[in-house]
This record gives structure tokens, sequence and C-alpha cells, in this order.
């Protein structure tokens, strides 16, 4: 009986001696760099917006799961109190502490939120993943949004985007003039000088919207969104390209109280999980949407391009506007030099590697031999 005692004695003391062995502060530590937080996240967009709202999931669930569940965040549609289309504001006022957004939402409050997410005959997605990563985005943009108290990440691209669908064709400029269309942002300062009407409505009414005719056209993302909304079903005709959205970023934006007072460890895992949402996005619109395509295709749609005259005429809007924000706003303009740089780079190397081989893979896509 006392031999046995004796080794529980020695197991014991030998158990107390690796603990002292390592840093008294060790325990202490690691709790307060693991506290249990949860978060509210309200998103711009509807659940049956599977990769824009799935999109968001990801995230939440990536820092779930990196966390042990000590990280919870909590995805929330757009309602009467926080709108779909004022997300940011809330995350602003410290109302909620993050949303899953389009920052061009925001181009009323100010037009240098279009920066952050896509800005007419803009970089395209590829191209904006460089400059938010590489070509100084990021911290233009978050030097922007701390006026707002938001710290952001990118979370997600859409892509190069429709140019929408229109219930009657679009053959010269002038037909344009007096159409009611569903567009927001940076886009419905533009295509306002073409003689539009542009209305910004969330992209679940869109489908009402058209059916009732309250407009005439509307724009949503691409083929996998937008028969996920039902578009083909009120209005024939689908036109491309969206030249207001080569790209359209999607960023969790953060209060930025809330922002600094995490552990570097969970702002590191925050970082992680919309490289992750971001990914998941890109990858999942580009393989869906050839599938939707069809499908829209097959019901009867009509696929039309913009002529280049109307492109030219869209361009040159542009460009107009472009120069009137600069001239009254400083920060507009430090990053649409930043952008306007990087593009005429960007194009002047891709046009030679990506372009060239994409237009030959596409000619025999056309003559049938992939």
């Amino acid at each position: 009986m006392a031999s046995i005692d004796r080794r529980r004695l020695l197991k014991a003391a030998g158990a107390a001696s690796v603990g002292a062995s390592a840093p008294a502060v060790a325990a202490p530590a690691v709790a307060q760099s693991s506290p249990e937080i949860q978060w509210r996240m309200p998103v711009s967009w509807p659940k049956t917006l599977d990769t824009l709202y799935g999109g968001a999931e990801q995230f939440c669930k990536y820092v779930a799961e990196a966390t042990d569940g000590k990280f919870q965040i909590r995805p929330m549609l757009g309602d009467e109190r926080i709108p779909a289309l004022e997300v940011t504001e809330a995350v602003t006022s410290g109302m909620v502490e993050a949303c899953h957004t389009a920052p061009y939402y925001m181009f009323a409050k100010d037009p240098t939120f279009a920066f952050g997410c896509a800005v007419p005959f803009g970089l395209n997605g590829r191209m904006q993943n460089a400059w938010w990563l590489e070509g100084g985005g990021e911290g233009l943009m978050n030097a922007f949004y701390a006026k707002y108290s938001i710290y952001g990440l990118l979370a997600g691209n859409t892509m190069a985007q429709m140019g929408g669908w229109f219930r009657k064709e679009i053959n010269t400029i002038d037909d344009l003039k007096g159409i009611k269309m569903r567009i927001g942002g940076f886009a419905a300062a533009v295509i306002s000088k073409l003689g539009v009407a542009p209305q910004q409505i969330a992209g679940n009414d869109i489908y009402q919207a058209l059916e009732k005719g309250t407009v005439d056209a509307a724009e949503w993302v691409g083929p996998h969104d937008d028969e996920k909304l039902g578009l083909y079903k009120v209005a024939k005709f689908y036109y491309y390209p969206g030249w207001w959205e080569g790209g359209a970023m999607i960023h969790v934006q953060i209060n930025k109280g809330q922002w600094e007072a995490l552990p570097k460890t969970y702002q590191a895992i925050l970082k992680a999980a919309a490289a992750q949402a971001h990914n998941f996005t890109v990858g999942r619109y580009d393989a869906l949407n050839p599938a939707a395509l069809k499908k829209i295709l097959a019901s009867g749609t009509q696929l039309r391009p913009f002529s280049e005259s109307i492109m030219d005429a869209c361009f040159k809007a542009a460009n107009e506007v472009y120069a009137e924000i600069s001239a009254k706003n400083e920060d507009f303009k430090k990053l649409w030099e930043s952008v306007k740089a990087f593009r005429a780079d960007q194009y002047l190397w891709q046009q030679l590697a990506d372009n060239t081989y994409d237009t030959y893979m596409m000619i025999q896509q056309r003559k049938k031999l992939l």
C-alpha cells in the first residue's frame, strides 16, 4: 500500500514538474487571446443568391471553425430596421459589428465608396485583386473607410457582369432615352447622362419591379444570379457587357472600433476567412454561370451585345463624370488616379498574355473544336 502511494506521489510530482517547465502565463494568455465573441453581420442579398449570400455564410463558418466556436458571426438579412442597401451605415453607427455588402451602395453618401466595389470602365476582377493586394488599393481604401469608422476586408468578386435585362432592343444610344432602369451606384450617375432614369432597388425586389413595369430594364450580376431571380421570365433581351462592373468586389466591412479591439489572432483569422470567401465566390460564379446561361437561352432569351457606338458614348460619359467628381472630391481623385494608372499597365500586359491566349481559344470554341 505504501509503495502504491509512493508511485502516485512520484507521478504527481512528475506532472507538476512538466507543468512548471511551461511559462506561468501560458494558460491565461491563451484564454485572453481567445475570448468568446458574438457579432451580427447584415448582408445586402437574399438567401436565394447562394453565391453572394453563400460567401457571407462561408466567411462566418470559417471564423467559427478556426476559433473552435468561440467567435460566432451571424449573417442577417436586411430588414426594415437595417435595409439591405444601408448595411454599411449600420456598421458606421455601431448598430452592428460588421456587414457583407457591395461598397458602391454608398455612392450617394460619397462616390469614393465605389472604388471598393466597381467603377465604370475600371479594372476587371483579376486586376482588382492585384490592385487591392499589391497596387496599394487596400491601404487607400481603408484610409478612406476610416473616416466612416470602417475597416474593410476583400471577401468576394462577381467578376465581369452582364449589361442587364431590357424589354426592348437597344440598337442605338437614342434607344436608351427615357428608359427606367434598375441600376445603382456610379453606373447610375453615368447612364443618366444618356437619358436613362436610374433607380436603385435591392436584388430581391427586381423581379417584381420588372414584372409590374416599375422599371423597363434592370441589371444585377450575371447568368447564375439572374436565373435564380427569374429575370428571364419578365424581360426578353439580355445585354452584355456590364461596362460599369468589369469586376465587382464584395467587402466585409467591420466597425473600426470593434476591429481594433480584437486580439491579433482573431484579426488574422478574419483576414483568412475573407480570402477563403473571396475564392469561394469567384470559383462558384465561374463554375455556374455557363450552365445558367444555357438554361436562360433555352427559355427564348435573346442575347445581345451593346454596340460599339453605345459603348463609346458610355465611355465618354463615364470620363466626364470622373472629371466632375475629381474636381470637387480629393478622396475620389486620389483613388481614381491610383486605379487609372494601374489599369493602363494591366491592359498593356494582359493584351499580350491572357487576351491573346483567350481570343485564340474562343475562336476554337466557336469552331466547336473544344
